[in-house]
């Protein structure tokens, strides 16, 4: 007779032993979906700190921006923590001797692959549509945000009765007023300062001008356009100053950071794009790379399983390395087959299907393996 945790009346239901396996995964994926989560937005975090300091995104877009960024990111980070979560789960119940008490008391190889199937395919579909769907919508939207703070001189981090800073170059700017979208001026006072390498002396410019404007030139980037001004320069140290008035002088702004590669837009195309542009090598490897997202999920969480399998003796974390490598080589293999898809050195056809069936052919050998009873060797004759 079954133990009641092993009993099912009802097939649909789950069993005790169910619920706790699926607490168990679920707990060890949201700790390494945390872990992870934190170390990608320090880095996001760094990295849009330094583009707003350098005056090339507005200050005010940085939880957005980091918001947006966090969802392009789960393609990788969600099969990553489906490995280390399983691995986690599984590892503590082998470590912990529970996974022999489950399997004296008759839970066998399907009883273990049923609470993993549970766990995986919801993962499965959430990622599917994070990777078709949300990730690009998502790119698409901070390009857009990006594309509209460019035509402000907020993005500079410009504000009215301040001194500022000189984006990108030594010196420091000073606007009497603003208009709301921050594309138009009065007053505006720049000061610069550069040296001058043949005669080694630095050369300053003060620039003033009644009003101005901020224009985006499709090919060089923004500038602003003063108007009505004077420009005085010269050499510090020296009496040659010039003093010159304009009717016009436009002043380029650092470049914006919106990534108009052709790389960048077939990653934020709509998949309904990709579909329809089969013949592109680039669409192709960028269909097969969203794909390859909730099939990473299937991959590594089988993979995770004969991995977790250990003695209680063993180091917490030694599989957890070998884990680590076999993920770095997967990942690889993907990138290289993404690479060469978009080349046009592999066939559509074949995809990254040579990634994955490798990848389950030894997460199934292992599983196999790990089930077979060891043969005890005979004692020598004496």
């Amino acid at each position: 007779m079954k133990p009641t945790i092993l009993r099912q009346n009802n097939p649909l239901a789950l069993r005790i032993v169910d619920r706790y396996l699926l607490r168990e995964l679920a707990g060890g994926f949201l700790a390494a979906t945390a872990i992870l989560l934190l170390v990608m937005v320090g880095g996001a975090v760094a990295d849009l700190l330094s583009k707003i300091a350098k005056g090339r995104i507005p200050a005010d877009l940085l939880f957005t921006l980091i918001g947006l960024r966090t969802v392009g990111t789960l393609t990788i980070l969600m099969p990553l923590a489906v490995l280390l979560g399983v691995l986690q789960a599984y590892g503590r119940l082998w470590r912990d001797s529970e996974m022999a008490v489950l399997q004296s008391s008759g839970l066998d190889l399907p009883g273990l692959l049923r609470p993993l199937a549970l766990f995986m395919l919801p993962t499965m579909f959430l990622l599917g549509a994070v990777s078709f769907w949300l990730g690009p919508a998502a790119d698409r939207l901070a390009a857009r945000l990006l594309t509209e703070a460019n035509r402000s001189l907020i993005v500079a981090g410009l504000e009215p009765g301040r001194f500022v800073e000189l984006p990108g170059r030594d010196g420091v700017i000073y606007v009497g007023e603003m208009s709301a979208d921050g594309s138009q001026f009065k007053r505006m006072f720049i000061e610069s300062e550069r040296l001058d390498t043949k005669v080694g002396k630095t050369r300053i410019d003060v620039i003033t001008a009644t009003h101005g404007f901020l224009y985006h030139d499709a090919d060089e980037g923004r500038y602003i356009a003063l108007q009505d001004g004077f420009r005085v320069e010269g050499k510090l140290g020296e009496d040659d100053y010039r003093l010159m008035r304009f009717a016009r002088n436009d002043i380029k702004l650092p470049d914006s950071v919106g990534d108009d590669s052709e790389a960048a837009q077939k990653r934020s195309a709509p998949t309904a794009t990709l579909l329809a542009a089969s013949d592109d090598p680039l669409m192709n490897s960028e269909l097969h790379w969203r794909l390859a997202a909730p099939l990473s999920v299937l991959v590594l969480g089988l993979l995770a399983l004969p991995l977790s399998r250990s003695s209680p003796r063993e180091p917490r974390y030694a599989r957890m390395l070998l884990a680590l490598l076999a993920w770095l080589l997967y990942y690889n293999g993907l990138l290289l087959g993404r690479a060469w898809i978009g080349q046009g050195k592999l066939a559509p056809g074949f995809g990254l299907w040579w990634v994955y069936l490798p990848a389950l052919a030894i997460a199934a050998w292992l599983i196999w393996s790990g089930q077979r009873l060891k043969v005890p060797r005979k004692g020598r004759a004496r």
